[in-house]
């Protein structure tokens, strides 16, 4: 027999566009830091590769982005991920693009 909780929020799973979302915007935070190291180990030369990395990582805070709200329709179950990835991946996402703006 199936179990039966009192509580309708007792044992929920996380939304799976949520945690998508949540490991994009960490995907992007580490390809960021990969593009600072690359810039300083190659001393400003090699900028087409730096900036390649930084575009891909701009694409994928996005993308990131639009899988967190779009997780919020999915019905029963937790939306904390959805939350978090949604506001991380929106905060990367104006920061890549206040970047590309400036020129950096």
């Amino acid at each position: 027999m199936a179990k039966r909780y009192r509580y309708a929020f007792a044992k929920k799973k996380e939304a799976a566009k949520g945690k998508l979302s949540v490991g994009l915007a960490v995907a992007s935070l580490l390809l960021f830091i990969t593009a600072v190291l690359f810039s300083f180990r190659m001393e400003g030369e090699y900028g087409f590769v730096v900036g390649g990395i930084c575009l891909f990582a701009m694409l994928l805070s996005v993308y990131g982005f639009i899988m967190g709200l779009l997780s919020f329709s999915e019905e029963n179950f937790a939306h904390r991920t959805s939350i978090i990835g949604s506001i991380v991946n929106g905060i990367v996402m104006v920061g890549w693009l206040g970047f590309f703006l400036m020129g950096v």
